[in-house]
């Protein structure tokens, strides 16, 4: 089973859009239910003028970073150094950021409304930004937030259910919680936790929870002024809105249009669409990530079936298989990505190339005549319940310098991640309520 492929040419997607304003009082409580929003997203490569392979040489270094980070929180150790992580790019001339996510959204923070552009992560939970007075501070485009020029700004107290969501917290005073945040590396931010309005597409949301960091180290941030967590826990914007649903769309990297993030009663794929559906599993040492049981793997003509603790969430909380909008490429533990590269050599029928310069693992050269018609295997992901069928474009990409035709999956130990590479034009819906997610082919510029 082949799939003929037009690959497409990676260029910079659309910058980002004016920022809504707005304000209303903020409360101590827990922000109410929304019916639905609707919020772009911007791609953090958008402003860079980057070339074409400059921007893929970019993303796979930044899922190289965010990887060891995951995979650090969730066995507690780092897998690899951030050298060690990028060595297969260490020449690259293109400055990049360690990644800490791959879109923004924009928001406004504050009465009178300022705003920003901040990371979304749907794996985390954590709303913040850099707040003054800073005691370390990276560069961000926009003003750092000032507390004291907000009339609707208020510290949490320690009594604050809030305060008790933290991992770690801190209260130097009954009317302060103060919380340290991590990542799993030497990422961080450490501040206050405030309720302030935060204003999403014009709709005004009072009483949001959020991290007034003075103190944030971390080079991934830099894209934005802070970061949106999307993941499953009580403090992240989805359970504080009290969402049941959220769905993206993320359009293909040769597309100006901007990514939709759907919110609430919106979050739904038409009813003309092919719509698959699998559980979303928990792991009690990770509440924040989103889950899936990836059962096997199709290339081409091999259907790949491994063991059922391959991909599984072990007892001590390292293994199984997120979904992640926030990596770029996907990760496959090793077991199942040694079975999916030797089942791609097999079937491919070009000889290999020399991938280091983009930093990916599986490389094949190009014919001279050009990539129009080589034929690629299938590859098809199979969850419980539910086949990921991929189009080639989403896991194959052409580095025109070099002729090196490259798959964008690669190797790891201690967690699988579904990247957003292999889920571009393809609507994925997170039921928060219903413990599932659901996916369809969609032409997401069109959504």
């Amino acid at each position: 089973m082949e799939a003929q492929i037009r690959l497409l040419l990676l260029v910079a997607v659309a910058v980002v859009a004016g920022c809504a304003t707005g304000g209303l009082a903020a409360r101590s409580a827990r922000p109410g239910r929304i019916e639905g929003l609707r919020v772009a997203l911007t791609h953090v490569d958008a402003h860079g003028n980057y070339t074409k392979l400059q921007l893929v040489r970019r993303a796979a270094r930044r899922s190289h970073h965010r990887m060891s980070r995951l995979v650090a929180r969730t066995t507690g150790v780092p897998m690899l150094s951030s050298k060690a992580a990028v060595a297969a790019g260490a020449d690259l001339q293109v400055p990049v950021h360690a990644g800490n996510g791959e879109f923004l959204m924009d928001l406004s923070i504050g009465t009178p409304a300022v705003p920003y552009a901040a990371i979304i992560d749907t794996g985390s939970d954590l709303v913040w930004t850099q707040c003054k007075p800073c005691v370390e501070c990276f560069n961000q485009s926009t003003p750092v937030f000032d507390p004291s020029s907000s009339s609707t700004y208020s510290a949490l107290p320690c009594s604050s259910s809030f305060c008790a969501d933290l991992p770690t917290s801190k209260c130097t005073t009954a009317t302060k919680c103060g919380y340290t945040y991590t990542y799993g590396d030497s990422s961080s931010t450490q501040g206050v936790l405030a309720a302030e309005t935060f204003t999403l597409a014009k709709e005004k949301l009072p009483g949001v929870a959020f991290g007034c960091g003075d103190t944030n180290e971390g080079e991934g941030f830099t894209q934005g002024a802070g970061l949106v967590g999307l993941g499953r826990g009580p403090l992240s914007l989805v359970s504080q809105l009290g969402l049941d649903k959220f769905s993206y769309c993320l359009t293909s990297l040769d597309d100006t249009s901007k990514s939709p993030l759907l919110l609430g009663s919106l979050a739904a794929i038409s009813k003309t669409a092919a719509v698959q559906t699998t559980p979303l599993v928990k792991n009690p040492s990770q509440p924040s990530f989103y889950y899936v049981n990836l059962k096997g793997l199709t290339v081409g003509s091999t259907h790949i079936t491994l063991p059922s603790s391959a991909f599984s969430v072990q007892a001590d909380g390292t293994g199984g298989v997120i979904v992640d909008s926030g990596t770029s490429i996907t990760y496959l533990e090793l077991q199942g990505y040694r079975a999916l590269k030797k089942a791609f050599t097999a079937q491919m029928k070009l000889p290999a190339a020399d991938g280091s310069g983009i930093g990916l693992d599986l490389c094949f050269a190009a014919p001279a005549s050009g990539v129009d018609q080589v034929e690629v295997p299938k590859l098809v992901l199979h969850f419980d319940g539910a086949d990921l069928d991929l189009p080639a474009e989403n896991y194959m990409v052409l580095d025109s310098g070099s002729g090196a035709l490259c798959l964008t999956v690669m190797g790891s130990r201690g967690l699988s991640i579904i990247g957003n590479f292999q889920q571009q034009n393809i609507q994925f819906v997170y039921d928060v309520g219903g413990d599932t997610l659901s996916f369809a082919p969609v032409e997401c510029a069109k959504l």
